[in-house]
């Protein structure tokens, strides 16, 4: 078998979601040191025809491989950078292609270009499932358990404090036993920001009590002192991890809040390759590791990176990116490993 066209299509319809409420409020964000930026409110488009691009790598006998959605600037990547490595290569020979795209792109080891080799990679698992007739799970070793729980991940969610416990009353109903709030404020909004962060933890835990984990996101907006400070404020309504207070190659800020910090702390949604997480595992930087499958280099590399976090001792609970390349790698590890699955309720 070998891969005869690597190519794209488009799909549009209307959106799943209400486009006037989709971004009731935004969540903190790390530009919003800037003044311009922090008085800026929850103004993502939010289109009224959702037009979205599928990457499909063809066989010759004519089996897709089929990834995405797929952003403009990835399908570039695909296009004019990975494709030409692509085209007469045996598509069951997923390691040896993605070392190929990896060794070719050598300036693009993290970020859009990993993002690309992740699509591909991805893509390649999918052709090789359906032309074996076997789910990809069963390719990577096999289910190891029939169900994974998922939390209930709220971004876009009003934080209102009456709207935050409808929507966690809601949330519980549906049978959710955990559940993310993302913070608004940071270091930037003073002490009421702070009293508005606390306020929005101790609505929760007044509406659900303490029998169902609560996650609280930062995206990268803290900083050390600020994270220390909220930390301790925090630990009466025991969280079960503060995620990503500070800017991803911050390491030696997020060793200092592991090893200082009761609250566990999660990060590396924003980490690439098994090379970046390795450094994470040997400064102790993080609890938990939240590699996305769809960023950090694909099916292939996910797997790596699952064997380096379980040697130590690591759960890894991945960022939520697409959820089904997430929990082919979930369903294929034992629960230690991958505990559960994040599911954004808007999305």
């Amino acid at each position: 078998m070998k891969i005869v066209e690597v190519q794209f299509i488009k799909l549009s319809g209307p959106p799943p979601f209400d486009p006037e409420t989709f971004w009731e409020e935004r969540l903190v964000r790390p530009v919003d040191i800037y003044p311009k930026y922090r008085v800026q409110g929850p103004d993502y488009p939010a289109p009224r025809i959702l037009t979205q691009k599928f990457l499909e790598i063809i066989a010759d006998d004519g089996t897709i491989g089929i990834y995405g959605p797929i952003e403009d600037h990835v399908l570039q990547i695909v296009e004019s950078r990975l494709k030409q490595h692509l085209i007469g290569e045996d598509p069951f020979c997923t390691e040896k292609l993605w070392d190929i795209m990896y060794r070719s792109q050598v300036h693009g080891r993290k970020g859009e270009t990993m993002f690309a080799i992740s699509a591909v990679d991805i893509a390649l698992w999918d052709l090789k499932g359906k032309a074996l007739g076997q789910p990809v799970v069963k390719l990577l070793g096999g289910p190891t358990r029939e169900k994974i729980p998922a939390y209930a991940s709220t971004l876009g969610h009003s934080l209102e404090p009456k709207k935050v416990a409808d929507a966690c009353r809601m949330y519980v109903d549906e049978g959710y036993k955990a559940m993310k709030w993302f913070f608004r404020y940071g270091p930037s909004h003073g002490l009421k920001g702070m009293e508005k962060n606390l306020e929005l933890v101790k609505t929760v835990r007044d509406t659900v009590g303490y029998d169902v984990d609560l996650m609280l996101d930062c995206w990268m907006s803290w900083t050390v002192n600020y994270t220390l400070k909220m930390a301790r404020l925090l630990e009466r309504y025991e969280p079960a991890w503060i995620e990503e207070p500070l800017m991803p190659d911050d390491i030696d800020g997020y060793a200092r809040l592991t090893r200082e910090l009761e609250i566990p702390i999660a990060g590396g949604e924003h980490e690439y390759t098994r090379w970046g997480v390795k450094e994470l595992l040997k400064r102790h930087a993080v609890d938990i590791l939240q590699t996305d499958v769809t960023w950090a280099g694909g099916i292939t590399e996910m797997m790596k990176i699952c064997a380096l976090a379980s040697a130590e001792g690591i759960p890894v609970i991945p960022h939520a990116g697409w959820t089904e390349p997430s929990l082919c790698v979930i369903f294929s590890q034992p629960e230690p490993v991958c505990p559960m699955i994040e599911y954004l309720v808007k999305w």
